[in-house]
């Protein structure tokens, strides 16, 4: 069972610790042996999710967006997302250059072409930019990839 991940970066501390469990409980949900992750593990819900995978037991494979991807998420974040990529089994990549919205599109295009569901961290809004969780969302609705939305009640970001 392959499970994509798509969500908001920049979660405020409360809606974090409450994403990051309702993370925790969606994965346990599945059989570790059977339970492949698919993210691009950005800072936020794609890498909270990797690492509940992996410590749930299962298996990681990784989307690079671009090139340029790493270059993009914040400093603070490489260590992790270097850490997570060392880690999956298997690694596809857009072989596009630039990190740009174009680039993240198609890196989400990958994810949900290859999941069998994907979780989805959204408000239910519309996208701020091109690529964005909406956008995702509607592209896995067209595609028959079923998703399921975790958003915390009453939370915003």
């Amino acid at each position: 069972m392959r499970v994509g991940i798509t969500g908001h970066r920049g979660l405020g501390p409360d809606v974090e610790q409450r994403v990051r469990a309702m993370l925790e409980a969606a994965v346990s949900a599945y059989d570790a042996a059977e339970l492949v992750g698919v993210s691009c593990i950005a800072d936020g819900p794609d890498a909270w999710f990797a690492e509940a995978v992996l410590r749930h037991g299962g298996r990681l494979e990784v989307i690079v967006p671009a090139g340029e991807y790493r270059a993009g998420l914040p400093v603070w974040h490489h260590a992790t997302y270097d850490a997570l990529l060392g880690r999956a089994v298997h690694v596809h990549e857009t072989g596009l250059a630039a990190s740009d919205s174009g680039a993240h599109m198609a890196g989400s295009e990958i994810l949900v072409g290859i999941s069998d569901e994907v979780l989805a961290v959204w408000d239910g809004k519309p996208a701020r930019g091109y690529g964005g969780n909406a956008d995702v969302v509607a592209h896995a609705e067209r595609s028959g990839t079923p998703v399921r939305v975790l958003w915390p009640e009453g939370a915003t970001r």
